[in-house]
């Protein structure tokens, strides 16, 4: 079966109980249609980049899903009719990652940024004027 990451995002008005609540909710969507979540995170309360129906921030979780197309478009439908939900991205990838979300590693795990490469070094950039 195809492999699936869902990001949700939730109202922020509501409790850490009920956000993750959600994200059962929805697993068991999946498990009805045949498919299976192989890994969930709750990442909890952030701060949104831009104001969704007058929310600044929302409750975020996110599931890795091992399920057939039909089983992810009933839970994106589901999803889009439910009061609590804002959001909902869905993902196909070739393979889960091992080991945490980026979301969830501390910085110091997640290694150096390295050079982008777009960027002259810093004694190339010429005279200044």
């Amino acid at each position: 079966m195809p492999l699936y990451e869902h990001v949700l995002i939730a109202r922020q008005d509501l409790s850490n109980a009920q956000a993750e609540g959600l994200i059962e909710h929805f697993s068991t969507i999946l498990a009805d249609n045949g498919g299976k979540v192989v890994e969930h995170e709750y990442w909890g309360v952030k701060t949104m980049a831009y104001k969704i129906n007058k929310n600044r921030k929302g409750h975020y979780a996110f599931l890795k899903s091992d399920a057939p197309s039909a089983a992810v478009l009933e839970m994106e439908r589901l999803a889009r009719l439910h009061d609590d939900v804002m959001r909902v991205l869905t993902i196909k990838v070739e393979a889960h990652e091992e080991g945490p979300s980026v979301q969830m590693q501390k910085r110091e795990e997640r290694g150096e940024r390295g050079d982008r490469g777009d960027r002259p070094e810093r004694g190339d950039r010429g005279p200044r004027r």
